[in-house]
């Protein structure tokens, strides 16, 4: 073989080497923006849900607001409520009180008017007429 043949192969392979290197090269930037590609739009989805998330935690925040608000409320009225029902209570316990005041002093104005019956009856139905 002569040189000027060594050097063609010699050339040749070279070329050939340089050409594989352009393809392996354009074929791994090619993969290389695929994967960009991707990564940007798994980002951008990544994104969208942390919004998402964001709105849904916001949303769930406002409603437990909303319920301590109305429980709040509901132990409010029960309290009121509480309070209304010992003060009817209260009330009836005096007007008992003021019954039997009434019945001891109707008992002792017969006892003292010689005029009244001695039976109290007719005060104690006015009474009981009264207090029903």
């Amino acid at each position: 073989m002569n040189t000027g043949t060594i050097i063609g192969i010699a050339v040749g392979a070279v070329v050939v080497l340089l050409l594989i290197a352009f393809v392996v090269r354009a074929t791994s930037r090619r993969r290389d923006e695929r994967r960009r590609e991707q990564a940007g739009e798994l980002r951008q989805g990544a994104r969208s849900r942390s919004i998402q998330a964001e709105a849904a935690r916001a949303s769930a925040d406002e409603q437990a607001a909303q319920a301590k608000r109305a429980q709040a409320e509901a132990e409010e009225r029960a309290a009121q409520a509480r309070q209304g029902h010992a003060a009817a209570e209260h009330q009836s316990v005096e007007a008992e009180h003021l019954t039997e005041s009434a019945r001891d002093q109707h008992a002792q104005a017969r006892a003292i008017d010689p005029d009244a019956s001695d039976s109290g009856q007719d005060e104690a139905l006015a009474i009981n007429e009264r207090t029903s």
